[in-house]
């Protein structure tokens, strides 16, 4: 029985592209998507940093060309990953930011921060995004929440999911369970079918978006079985932008003999054009693509047609399909079989994987009824609600999920003995026998493997123990060893001398390229920190803004009702003066406390009562056909004063 934790809980879809939050309503019996302080449902993944500040989401995307090599996406490709890993290397050569090696060979991404260098984790980026997530359901919720259910690719690995809880415990966040995201998929799916029809269902989940997985669950009554499931972290839309990126330079190259890709900005202002095409292309048969001044003040236009991005991606939509049957494979079901196939994620709207998809199954009718690019936060929400003691009212169903990756031990001559097979039932309990090989050996080395490789060697390594003590007796000592996975699909290994009785806990922790406890705590301090300064920022920008509008405002209230000819020499002066002042202040970048400003209103307010805003109350008595936008600028001048 799952544990049930106290107080609010969310659900986050950290996606590689754009996140989402949901929480559950319980008047409403649904989970409702939580709009961000822009009114948008979704929240582009990027974090940005300037001279002065750190922006997350929309206001880091809207500034990206101005400012590449300090802006960052596509975080969660590099989460839990090595900088040797072949996955990123073509990404790196497109990024417009500085992605180096750290310690351990972990990636880190330098940036630039208030005239200062810093180089940051990926965790830290993702931490940011989720810090983001958490303030706009907060202030939905109108109260603080701790708790949360993050969604993952159904491909990632063992470390790549402590990276992520890594990541969220950073941004203040406790996670009560890590979940795939083709299977949040199929809990918003299945809620809203099972109120339609009635017995077992076979649902095919089909999620492409800034990562790739298929799932194969089994609804019955309550029950939401994961049957299999596939995929590849390093396939998705940024995948198809990369494509129209590289054809769009080479293009540039060979009408103008120029080269493009060393230029950060030049590629950022590419790379938001090629993304706009790509969402034109999936209603429209072509569009064009138009930069002023792209490169050395050369314009680019340039016509793609549908068919030109699908016969550039064509390798990538065959290796969607050659997945989707794997996972068929693996559960063992025919195409006949399943009853439902779901599109999720933002990619899955292109007509050719639509159509692929439809001729893989054979003309059945692809589901469009689910939002492709918030159901995973909507499944993640009902299965917060579900772990939350907050909820009483919440739908009753049973989520059994399983791992995608196959587990075990490096045994004798490098061959990989599995332990838990992939696509397992989790959570799961394993265990399995090993000898030693040689006379009198007292210890025995335990290198945990994932992976589907018959070679040990070429599967990834999680972990390296060994069981010491063991009795000095001819080769052949059993050794037991267990596999524990939980809900998260994180991993802990028990080792036990099975002959004398010996138990030897060992639990995998895989700390080797994950943030030390030590990290973790120096970055919770300087989020605290960024978090302070954007606070400290924002209140210094809403002073300036407050201060720049009442100048303004004041300033056309004199034209307006001609104050001046009213006003004393002295008096003039004194308010022209302080007008004057007042944008010498707010142009100059020496102040950045809000009080500044604050206090300077203050003292602009005064001088403007007896001057300016005493002079329109009279001018406003003594007129009475005041037409009623002019009787509203007064009000608005006197709600100033007051």
């Amino acid at each position: 029985m799952a544990t049930k934790h106290k107080g609010p809980a969310i659900g986050i879809d950290l996606g590689t592209t754009y996140s989402c939050v949901a929480a559950w309503e319980e008047k409403e019996g649904r989970a409702e998507i939580i709009v961000n302080d822009r009114g948008n449902r979704t929240t582009p993944s990027f974090v940005a940093f300037t001279h002065t500040q750190w922006l997350i989401g929309d206001a880091a995307k809207n500034q990206a060309a101005l400012n590449p090599s300090n802006t960052i996406f596509d975080a969660k490709r590099l989460i839990g990953r090595k900088y040797k890993d072949p996955t990123i290397e073509n990404d790196l050569k497109l990024w417009p930011f500085k992605v180096v090696s750290g310690a351990d060979d972990k990636p880190m991404i330098r940036v630039t921060y208030k005239g200062k260098e810093k180089c940051l984790a990926a965790e830290e980026i993702s931490s940011m995004i989720l810090m983001k997530m958490k303030d706009i359901a907060e202030a939905y919720m109108v109260s603080s929440v701790e708790n949360a259910v993050i969604t993952v690719p159904a491909y990632f690995n063992d470390s790549q999911r402590k990276a992520t809880k890594d990541a969220s415990i950073i941004a203040g966040l406790n996670v009560i369970r890590i979940i795939n995201e083709p299977t949040a998929a199929a809990i918003a799916y299945g809620l809203q079918k099972r109120a339609k029809c009635s017995g077992k269902r076979n649902v095919f989940i089909f999620d492409l978006g800034g990562t790739f997985d298929v799932s194969l669950v089994t609804i019955e009554d309550e029950v939401f079985e994961v049957k299999a499931t596939a995929g590849d972290t390093h396939l998705g839309g940024e995948d198809f932008d990369n494509r129209m990126v590289s054809h769009m330079a080479q293009e540039f190259i060979r009408k103008y003999k120029i080269d493009i890709t060393g230029d950060p900005r030049a590629l950022r202002r590419l790379r938001n054009k090629c993304e706009k095409a790509k969402r034109t292309l999936s209603h429209a048969n072509d569009t064009t693509i138009e930069i002023d001044a792209l490169f050395q003040g050369i314009d680019f236009h340039f016509s793609i047609t549908r068919a030109r991005f699908e016969e550039l991606n064509r390798d990538f939509f065959e290796k969607c399909m050659e997945i989707a049957q794997n996972c068929l494979d693996d559960a063992n079901m025919e195409k006949r079989e399943v009853h439902d196939v779901v599109l999720v994620g933002g990619s899955s709207r292109i007509p050719k994987v639509q159509s692929l998809l439809q001729n893989f199954f054979e003309g059945k009718t692809i589901c469009n009824s689910i939002n492709p690019d918030e159901a995973v936060a909507y499944g993640a929400a009902v299965q917060a609600a579900l772990l939350s003691e907050d909820y009483s009212v919440v739908p009753n169903l049973v989520l059994v999920d399983v791992t995608p990756i196959s587990l075990g031990i490096g045994a004798h001559r490098d061959l990989m003995s599995v332990v838990i097979p992939r696509n397992t039932a989790i959570p799961v309990k394993m265990g399995s026998v090993f000898d030693t090989i040689k006379d009198n050996q007292s210890s025995m080395s335990l290198p945990v493997y994932e992976g589907e490789r018959t070679k040990a060697s070429e599967n990834t390594l999680l972990a390296k123990f060994s069981l010491s003590g063991l009795p000095l007796v001819p080769r052949g000592h059993l050794v037991n060893v267990m596999f524990e996975l939980d809900y998260d699909g994180i991993l802990k290994v028990h080792a036990e001398d099975k002959t004398t009785g010996n138990k030897n806990e060992i639990t995998i922790t895989n700390e080797k390229g994950r943030l030390s406890s030590a990290e973790i705590k120096r970055m919770i301090e300087e989020a605290a920190v960024f978090r302070e300064e954007d606070k400290k920022f924002k209140k210094m920008i809403k002073a300036k803004n407050a201060l720049d509008d009442y100048i303004y405002r004041m300033e056309k209230a004199m034209k307006d009702f001609d104050v001046c000819s009213k006003l004393s020499p002295s008096e003039k002066e004194a308010t022209l003066s302080a007008f004057r002042k007042g944008k010498r202040l707010l142009e100059s970048e020496e102040h950045n406390e809000a009080c500044v400003f604050e206090n300077y209103l203050k003292m602009l307010q005064n001088i403007c009562q007896p001057t300016v805003i005493n002079k329109v109350r009279e001018y406003s008595d003594e007129e009475s056909d005041l037409d009623a936008s002019t009787i509203s600028d007064i009000n608005l001048l006197l709600r100033h004063r007051a």
